[in-house]
């Protein structure tokens, strides 16, 4: 039988968390012993507008059932602030689940300014200073556990979502350094891109398949990533509907050109469906492997 995920003397912070995926984040951890710090601005799905009464019902749920939990009302953009709340409040901080956000859905052609902004200034940067904040205390106690909310329309792209799209493939992108920086202070970090049925996707998943993707549906992945038992690092993970997967990054073998003699557009033409072959495709988890094809060539011409 698998060794109990608890979180005893554990502090998690989880970032929107008055509602939908947030909410049963904050439940789950507290569930298994954590003492939460339930942050929501509460605004609406749009970024507007704030209300204190989202965090502080979840805080009455986690209470009511036994758990110790903080109401935070911040936005994610004064992310000091809700470190400053988890130290004030418990003393410590141990595991961020950076899940807060917003839609501003419009084609490119017809997105302002504003809707590009307040989405990068909620999703980037409230994720950016929340974990920065955090940052050198788990690495001062040599332990902390980071989830980042990543998204499959950052992943393949998405209709309209060209802001949202942005912000999410960027997060997987600074969970993928931060992984590397904080491996050796035993901070782990990864990335999730859930399905789930909140009020974020309600109207754009069919009702028969709303009903089905459950919030609680992703929150055992995301406490399992704020565990002591998780020891992976730089992941992504799509999940969603009772069903977890881990994507990679893959690419094709490519082909080379002397780098001496130099290549043409019609070259890379001629070449064009070797460059695009995914048979034996690599999988290079490092910028080192990144390289492999590349400095292979290099060394046929040295």
């Amino acid at each position: 039988m698998s060794e109990s995920v608890r979180f005893e003397s554990k502090v998690v912070i989880v970032t929107g968390a008055g509602g939908g995926l947030g909410r049963a984040h904050a439940l789950l951890f507290a569930r298994h012993g954590a003492r939460v710090i339930v942050n929501d601005l509460g605004g609406s799905a749009h970024g507007e507008g704030a209300n204190a009464s989202a965090a502080d019902r979840v805080v009455a749920e986690i209470r009511e059932a036994g758990g110790e939990a903080v109401a935070n009302h911040d936005s994610v953009t004064d992310g000091d602030k809700i470190v400053q709340n988890a130290l004030d409040a418990f003393g410590r901080v141990d595991v961020v689940v950076n899940n807060a956000g917003i839609l501003r859905d419009k084609s490119f052609a017809k997105m302002e300014d504003a809707d590009w902004d307040l989405v990068y200034r909620v999703h980037v940067e409230g994720a950016y200073k929340v974990t920065r904040a955090a940052w050198p205390h788990l690495r001062d106690q040599n332990y902390g556990r980071i989830i980042f909310t990543s998204s499959t329309s950052g992943i393949y792209g998405n209709f309209g979502q060209a802001n949202y799209g942005m912000a999410k493939l960027g997060l997987y992108g600074l969970t993928r350094t931060l992984a590397v920086e904080g491996r050796k202070n035993n901070i782990l970090v990864n990335a999730i891109a859930p399905t789930g049925g909140t009020r974020m996707t309600e109207g754009l998943i069919p009702a028969s398949v709303f009903d089905l993707l459950k919030p609680e549906l992703v929150s055992p992945l995301v406490v399992y990533l704020g565990s002591e038992q998780c020891q992976d690092s730089a992941g992504l993970y799509e999940v969603g509907g009772g069903w977890i997967g881990k994507v990679r990054w893959e690419r094709s073998l490519g082909a080379g050109f002397n780098p001496h003699a130099g290549f043409s557009p019609e070259d890379v033409a001629a070449q064009w469906q070797t460059i695009s072959d995914f048979s034996d495709a690599a999988h290079p988890a490092d910028n080192v492997e990144a390289l492999k094809e590349m400095m292979a060539n290099l060394q046929k011409f040295a």
